[in-house]
Order: C-alpha cells, then sequence, then structure tokens
C-alpha cells in the first residue's frame, strides 16, 4: 500500500497543508483540471493531479473522498485553500514539474 507520504517522499513533492492526512492510502491517480470532470469520474482514494489551486479544490477532494491534491508547474494553492486542507486533513501536495512528468512517476510508484 502506498500513503500520501511514501509519494511526498518518493517523488520529492512539497507539502503545503493537510499533514495530518499524510497516512492516507492511495488507490490510483487521477488527472484533470476541470472540476466537473474529477466530480464526475475521479474514485475514493485517488490522487488527484491538477493546476487548479482555489477553494473549490477541496470541496471536490471532501466530497470524493480523494486521498490528496498534487499541484503541478510550481503553482501555490490560494491561503484559503490552505486552511479548508488543514481543517480537513486531505494533503495538498506540490511540484515544479509538468502534469505528465508526475503523473507517469506516480503511475510507475503505484503499479510497481
Amino acid at each position: 500500500m502506498i500513503t500520501v507520504s511514501d509519494i511526498k517522499d518518493q517523488l520529492g513533492l512539497t507539502l503545503f497543508s493537510g499533514s495530518e492526512g499524510l497516512s492516507r492510502t492511495i488507490d490510483g491517480g487521477y488527472v484533470s483540471d476541470l472540476l466537473s470532470d474529477v466530480m464526475g469520474h475521479a474514485e475514493m482514494g485517488n490522487a488527484w493531479v491538477t493546476l487548479q489551486t482555489h477553494k473549490n479544490i477541496m470541496a471536490i477532494a471532501s466530497l470524493k473522498e480523494l486521498a490528496c491534491i498534487i499541484l503541478v508547474k510550481g503553482f501555490v494553492p490560494e491561503e484559503d485553500t490552505l486552511k479548508q486542507s488543514n481543517a480537513e486533513g486531505i494533503p495538498i501536495l506540490g511540484t515544479t514539474e509538468q502534469t505528465f512528468d508526475v503523473s507517469g512517476k506516480l503511475y510507475q510508484l503505484l503499479h510497481s
């Protein structure tokens, strides 16, 4: 089983918030910047890879019971997003890498 903490360490991701959720298990991944797409198709336990940084990502992550959110390309979450992440214990992680690259690495970790 891979946890949020595992991918944080193995992919060299930055933890922005939601540290209480680092022990969450990741069952898969979902990549999309369209909130309605994530709401309709992501599954519980997924790590969500996106460039969206506003508070609405936390509403989707909570509704879908996602394991974490991974922000790409150096994007940083907004202040109210950080507060919601901490309140819900859903980690927001970040990388300067492109979506394609971090998604491929995440896939390899989850399927090795």
